[in-house]
């Protein structure tokens, strides 16, 4: 298991089992070390169980996101009841590390394989991350992205794009 998913992974069953938040490893790894908005994903029987990020850092490191996004995956994804002690082994971990968000100026510079999206309209924000099962044209991940938002099919809006280190 990689160190990223790991954290992530620790983070949420000390939360769920004791209510601790843990501290970041004392020997962060490069890519812990770097400051980036992360996106942690729980999956249960290959179901989403819960997802939370944050699309630029908001803390001093990629291990503090990690741990903070994980357990607010786990326990505040508002589509999801909390995780319970009991679900903890059956429970996946993904961890997506995002890129520096840049503007779109064009619908071609999309790939819904390759970048995920933000959509920005006033104070209405929807993100979609990229790669994912049965999102397969830009069409549709834009979609998603301004559902998320509250933001009409119709409506013009802001959109950028990033790319995502993904660890499994």
């Amino acid at each position: 298991m990689h160190p990223l998913v790991a954290l992530a992974k620790r983070a949420v069953e000390e939360y769920v089992k004791d209510r601790r938040v843990i501290t970041p490893p004392e020997d962060l790894s490069p890519e812990m070390k770097q400051r980036a908005g992360v996106f942690v994903s729980l999956k249960k029987n290959k179901q989403l169980r819960g997802c939370i990020g944050t699309i630029v850092p908001t803390t001093r490191n990629v291990a503090e996101e990690i741990i903070k996004n994980a357990i607010a995956a786990a326990t505040e994804d508002p589509r999801f009841y909390p995780v319970q002690p009991e679900e903890l082994d059956e429970i996946e971990y993904s961890v997506d590390v995002l890129s520096e968000p840049e503007k779109v100026n064009d619908l071609s510079e999309l790939d819904p394989k390759k970048y995920g999206v933000i959509v920005i309209k006033d104070l209405r924000k929807g993100l979609l991350l990229p790669n994912l099962e049965g999102v397969d044209t830009v069409e549709e991940q834009l979609r998603i992205a301004k559902m998320k938002a509250g933001i009409s099919p119709d409506e013009d809006c802001e959109i950028y794009r990033f790319t995502v280190k993904r660890y499994n």
